[in-house]
């Protein structure tokens, strides 16, 4: 795996490397590949659990996974869960949309992003890692979106204490490299993508395809209801189409 000048300097300098790992496939390839650049020492592999909400096993993957290379795991949880974030949000602003969305995701910060940071301080700290280096999964096929972001970029986090980078090693990778440079490591992915997944996070996803909408539907219709009666109760819809759950994982 090529270095650019910026992380092959934060490797030689002791920087801390954080692998967020959410058990899916592109997580699990960009540990693959961090192990082949970073000391052991300067990795940590960290998960944020999401509960009922995030497909079984998605966990224990990354925790195997780290585990297999002897890396320190740390899972992250956040003091409420999609669905509660979802009712609060709905009892104090009825008028307001009570489900995340693609412009305002407060699953990814309030479930994740921030549970995560907390987590990765408290390691750093107890370490006396000055430098953190965040790895993401993110993917340019994915998403225009994801597409835009820089591969390497200081983050606006950065304080006296600590100073954030934020790299995304697995960036220009495609789909079909991913699935070959697992396999190839002797690993399997989450059994999800047997079944059809696009992507792998929350089981029932504002962002989800509808073939994996029907895959959670399938393996998962007593979270189902709980989402459905949600969305009764507030008025909205959970995806961002607009359609009631129910419908649209039919």
């Amino acid at each position: 795996m090529k270095l650019n000048s910026d992380v092959e300097a934060l490797v030689a300098s002791g920087a801390l490397f954080v692998a967020n790992h959410s058990g899916g496939k592109d997580s699990q390839v960009q540990l693959i590949k961090l192990l082949e650049v970073v000391p052991m020492t300067q990795l940590v592999v960290v998960h944020a659990s999401l509960g009922a909400m995030e497909w079984p096993g998605a966990m224990e993957l990354a925790r195997d996974q780290a585990d297999a290379a002897g890396l320190p795991f740390i899972v992250a949880t956040a003091t409420k869960t999609l669905l509660e974030m979802v009712e609060r949000r709905f009892e104090g602003r009825p008028e307001v949309p009570s489900w995340p969305s693609a412009s305002t995701r407060q699953c990814t910060s309030d479930l994740k992003r921030g549970p995560i940071q907390r987590e990765v301080r408290r390691y750093a700290k107890a370490g006396g890692f000055k430098v953190i280096v965040n790895c993401l999964g993110l993917r340019a096929q994915e998403s225009p979106g994801r597409a835009k972001r820089q591969a390497f970029s200081r983050m606006a986090i950065s304080n006296s204490v600590h100073t954030w980078y934020e790299w995304l090693p697995v960036h220009e990778m495609s789909k079909a490299e991913v699935f070959n440079i697992i396999e190839r490591a002797g690993q399997k992915p989450h059994y999800a993508y047997a079944l059809g997944n696009d992507r792998l996070s929350c089981v029932f996803c504002i962002m989800a395809s509808k073939g994996d909408l029907r895959n959670g539907r399938q393996h998962q219709p007593e979270l189902l209801q709980q989402y459905s009666d949600l969305e009764k109760k507030t008025g909205y819809t959970m995806h961002m189409s607009r359609i009631p759950l129910v419908e649209l994982s039919a």
